[in-house]
């Protein structure tokens, strides 16, 4: 089971499924969005996705014609996606509270990419916090 919660924890969901790879979009409506160089997606079964707290809270857009946004209007967080008559919901990774392994993963619209971020490049690594000054 997977599930998944906004910031300020009034949005939540499940869904009874495994993540079977990862997407980064790094297309230019994901990266505003976001506010980020991209946004870590992944695909579940629409039949087996629910929410489970924050009607109230929930709010949707819709970014292109007939996708919708779903976001926490009190907090912001961007929660999952997901375009009419499909039969998958796009979790916003960002979001999900189950740890998961991701053996497959994609790096897509890089045609859109940053021009500050190249995922090509090996970037150092702290564990936590900002680099020391």
């Amino acid at each position: 089971m997977l599930t998944g919660s906004c910031l300020c924890g009034r949005v939540a969901y499940e869904a009874d499924a495994e993540i079977e790879g990862v997407i980064h979009c790094h297309c230019e409506t994901c990266r505003k969005a976001h506010g980020a160089a991209f946004s870590s997606l992944a695909a579940v079964p629409r039949d087996r996705f629910r929410w489970i707290r924050g009607d109230a809270a929930r709010k949707s857009f819709e970014s292109s014609p007939g996708k919708l946004r779903h976001f926490c209007s009190e907090c912001g967080s961007q929660i999952a996606a997901e375009r009419a008559g499909r039969p998958t919901v796009m979790l916003r990774l960002g979001c999900l509270d189950t740890p998961i392994e991701a053996a497959r993963q994609w790096h897509i619209w890089r045609s859109d990419g940053a021009t500050w971020y190249d995922p090509a490049v090996a970037l150092p690594e702290l564990p936590e916090g900002f680099p020391p000054t």
